[in-house]
């Protein structure tokens, strides 16, 4: 069963006066911390463990749109993340646990 957190970055968030500001978008380095760190908090993990492995952005998000984040297991300790606005997704991302540096 897949598990689901939410992300909301308000027009007013620092991000959007630098990033595009007459047709504003969530920085995507920025939707990658955030899910990263919304996955860490629902799985009782520290932020530091995870990583993004891979990442694809298929439309932008705007401000003050609801972001669903949604995640299974996809084996050998990974997990496939979803992230949607108003029911399309906009990225996919797999995230797995860091290996030693």
């Amino acid at each position: 069963m897949a598990e689901i957190a939410h992300l909301l970055f308000p027009a007013g968030h620092p991000a959007f006066p630098d990033h595009f500001p007459e047709n504003p978008v969530v920085p995507g380095a920025l939707l990658l911390d955030e899910t990263l760190a919304a996955v860490a908090v629902r799985r009782g993990l520290p932020y530091e463990v995870l990583e993004v492995r891979h990442a694809k952005f298929v439309q932008p998000v705007r401000p003050d749109q609801g972001v669903e984040l949604s995640w299974e297991e996809a084996g050998t300790g990974l997990l496939n993340v979803r992230l949607q606005v108003a029911g399309e997704i906009v990225a996919v991302l797999s995230v797995g646990m860091r290996t030693g540096s």
